[in-house]
Order: C-alpha cells, then sequence, then structure tokens
C-alpha cells in the first residue's frame, strides 16, 4: 500500500471549514469513513483523502507524498477559523478479512474491505491492493489522479467520492457543470491487453492517440480514453487493446 499520512483537525469550526472546501458531505463522518476530493477553482484535481470522526477532530488520511501540500493548502483556507491542522501520529491500517471494533468500511467499494487507524504500523500486508483497484475501477493518487484531472472524468461518482446535493465547495461550479450540463467525452475505463505494454503507453485507434493505459494487473488495466476515438480495437505498443464500451 502506498504510504500515507494522517492529520488532525480540531477546533469549533472544523467540520464547517472542511464542508466549504471538499467534494463530499463532511457530515457523513458521523457514520463512518468519507472519500472526499480537494479542488482547484477550476474543477481539477489537487488531493484525494478519507476523513473520519476522532471525538470532536476529524482525521484526515491522505498520499504522504501529498501531505506538505495538503497542510500548505488547508491553511491557507482556514484564515480566521477556529481549525488547527497536526500530525495524528497514527499509521493506516487494512483488511479484507472480518472489521474489527476500529475498522471502517471503505466507502469506495465493498471489495476494498476496511480501514483503521493505529499507533503502530501494520505489521504484515500482503494483499495485492493493486489488482482490486484495477478489477473495481478505483482511481490511484499520482497515477490515474493527477492535476490535470476532472473528478468526474476519474469516476468519482461512482466511488462515492462526490455529494451533488452537499452545496458549495472549491471547484464545485465545474463539477456540476460537467454532471448536469455536458457528457463526457473523456475518462477512466477498464480495458483488455494483450501483449506488453508498460503504463504510460499511449492507445491507439489506427493512427489516432486515442488515450493512455495507466494501472494494469495481468490481463486488466485502468485506461483513460477519448471515446470518440475508441471506437473499435486499438494498441498500446505491442499490446492490443479492447474496451467494451466502444461504439456505445
Amino acid at each position: 500500500m502506498p504510504e500515507r499520512h494522517v492529520f488532525r483537525l480540531s477546533g469549533g469550526d472544523t467540520r464547517t471549514f472542511l464542508q466549504g472546501l471538499v467534494t463530499n458531505d463532511v457530515n457523513g463522518i458521523d457514520g463512518g469513513l468519507v472519500y472526499a476530493a480537494l479542488l482547484t477553482p477550476q474543477g481539477k484535481y489537487l488531493a484525494d483523502f478519507f476523513l473520519s470522526a476522532a471525538g470532536d477532530d476529524v482525521l484526515l488520511d491522505a498520499s504522504a507524498e501529498q501531505a506538505d501540500m495538503l497542510r500548505t493548502r488547508l491553511s491557507m483556507y482556514k484564515l480566521r477559523a477556529d481549525v488547527t491542522i497536526t500530525d495524528a501520529d497514527l499509521f493506516v491500517h487494512r483488511g479484507l478479512d472480518d472489521r474489527p471494533a476500529d475498522g471502517m468500511d471503505d466507502p469506495r467499494n465493498p471489495a476494498l474491505g476496511w480501514r483503521a487507524y493505529r499507533s503502530d504500523p501494520q505489521a504484515v500486508d500482503d494483499t495485492d491492493w493493486k489488482a482490486l483497484r484495477v478489477a473495481h475501477m478505483i482511481p490511484e493518487t499520482g497515477v490515474e489522479l493527477t492535476p490535470d484531472t476532472f473528478i468526474l472524468e476519474a469516476g468519482f461518482e461512482a466511488i462515492k467520492g462526490v455529494d451533488f446535493r452537499k452545496g458549495c465547495y472549491v471547484g464545485q461550479e465545474v463539477t456540476a457543470r460537467m454532471k448536469h450540463k455536458t457528457s463526457l467525452r473523456k475518462g477512466l475505463v477498464q480495458v483488455v491487453v494483450t501483449g506488453e505494454a508498460t503504463p504510460g503507453t499511449p492507445i491507439m485507434f489506427g493512427d489516432k492517440v486515442a488515450g493512455t493505459l495507466l494501472s494494469r494487473h495481468a490481463d486488466h488495466a485502468i485506461a483513460y480514453l477519448r471515446f470518440d476515438r475508441a471506437q473499435g480495437p486499438m494498441t498500446a505498443g505491442r499490446a492490443d487493446v479492447v474496451w467494451e464500451g466502444a461504439g456505445n
């Protein structure tokens, strides 16, 4: 599992502060984990994370690579709000077995099991999380989710990372417009790959670039495609690529 960093947000304005920033309804933490993202004002991806209640505080579980950026960005937005951002000194534990007493279901997909936050690191975890991600179309920070990503193209609605009824947040206007006024022309899909092709390889439909091959496990992969150019058999390097949605 990629390295994670857990922040603790405390103070009387914490929930209101987060509610005005992130893509999902923060009040959902009363029932378990909430998966959400922070966007630019232009609606593009900055970071994704899990939120959970810890008494009156909120834990924010994010990619360790994004921790410094998130600390800076959240501090910039909080202004005079009664919010304190500290390191939680907790470690993320995950599993697919019976959920422990301190565990919470991963909200993105039941197949991803549970998460828990503990004072000691997880000793053993031999789960093939990449295989599960590819099988269930779960985008990964820094792979499928980049500064050029619009979250609806990344499938955030399907993985319960956005709430269209919660009210305003940074980037909400662009996200809502993509939901209600346009049809997506590009996005993440699952493809079947036969042959040699590494992540990052352009996917071709004839002589046109149709997209990019991203996370791969065995003969399945997540790809970012332009739907108008993915209308039949495609190639990526020396591999054949098939998208079942072609022509639909």
